[in-house]
């Protein structure tokens, strides 16, 4: 391990753009297939990454979508949560809001309590066994109507003490924002954060982004460096304190290449971005290995690493006085590995 990557794993990190059904790694969909007898297509690990074989959003979402019917059970859903936590605390994460979709489940016939108490219980389980902070966002399927969106926010509020905020995913073509407002009105009303899904170079990215920030009222914008084509908007972002939840490793798999030179731009403008992982099971790639892939491409300093971490506490939905206790352990690993300290 090199010095930048120990660096990089060790610092202590909030994950806040992470799909927990994006971190079905191959060995465990086998597993819950065979748990719940399901014949797959494929027969080896080798043929299950050979299919990962993305070119855009739509490429990835043709292969993630089938992938989840192996989870059935909460157990499964446990299951899954579980690793990706494991894994997580291994790569500097002390703090995490993970996506789920009840959607792509309930879809296919899977109860939503079964998938709401599964990832619950791993949640509870890594603060007691890992000393890992987890907390849930439920994300709409954009590609499902509003009307369909508002029943599943219906289905939730009996779980809502488990449940920190709400998002919006999947294939944004011909899905704006707006589509939705009305959803995320009512789930405001109840008590959620709100977060929406802005994909990198996306038909409307602009005007979609510019709908989240000034119509919808988000409280922070999943991937989103397309804002960079409108500098006003760059300098609103900048004045609200809103979170962009940038993902450099799967930017990479879905155009051409991982969006540093937008991500590092918008950083040292003073803008709130932080890494993520998104879609780890696909793209390869956990948190501290983006942070690894980021700074060597960007050639980015400690001290610019140590305010990615900042700025990950700074966007999180962590009360108050936990941010500030999160970013002091930032502040001394940084001191203790003579890292220059972000003012």
């Amino acid at each position: 391990m090199t010095d930048l990557t120990a660096f990089a794993y060790g610092l202590p990190k909030a994950e806040l753009h992470l799909h927990l059904e994006g971190t079905l790694e191959p060995e465990l969909k086998f597993a819950l297939a065979a748990r719940n007898g399901i014949e797959l297509a494929e027969k080896t690990v080798e043929d299950v990454r050979a299919t990962y074989d993305f070119t855009d959003l739509t490429s990835f979402l043709a292969v993630y979508y089938p992938a989840m019917q192996v989870l059935q059970t909460a157990e499964d859903f446990h299951d899954l949560a579980w690793a990706y936590l494991q894994r997580a605390a291994a790569q500097g994460v002390v703090h995490a809001e993970m996506f789920f979709d009840p959607q792509a489940h309930t879809s296919r016939g899977v109860p939503f309590a079964n998938v709401i108490t599964g990832y619950r219980r791993a949640a509870v389980r890594a603060q007691d066994e890992l000393g890992i902070s987890a907390e849930l966002i439920m994300c709409f399927l954009r590609d499902f109507s509003a009307e369909y969106a508002m029943a599943t926010l219906m289905e939730a509020l009996p779980y809502k003490a488990w449940i920190l905020g709400v998002g919006l995913d999947s294939d944004e073509r011909d899905n704006p924002p707006a589509k939705f407002a009305a959803v995320f009105e009512r789930a405001k009303a109840e008590g959620f954060f709100l977060t929406m899904h802005c994909d990198i170079d996306q038909v409307g990215s602009v005007d979609n982004i510019r709908t989240v920030l000034t119509g919808i009222g988000v409280d922070r914008i999943d991937h989103g460096t397309n804002i960079v084509e409108d500098p006003e908007l760059v300098a609103l972002a900048i004045e609200k304190g809103i979170g962009f939840t940038c993902c450099p490793v799967s930017n990479s798999f879905v155009t051409e290449q991982m969006k540093a030179d937008e991500i590092v731009g918008l950083l040292r403008q003073g803008a709130r971005v932080m890494l993520n992982s998104d879609d780890p099971a696909y793209f390869g790639a956990y948190v501290g290995d983006n942070y690894v892939a980021l700074a060597e491409q960007a050639g980015l300093s400690e001290a610019e690493l140590v305010q990615l971490a900042v700025n990950s506490f700074e966007a999180s939905w962590l009360t108050p006085a936990r941010r500030a206790a999160y970013i002091a352990r930032v502040h001394e690993y940084a001191a203790s590995h003579s890292a220059a300290i972000p003012v």
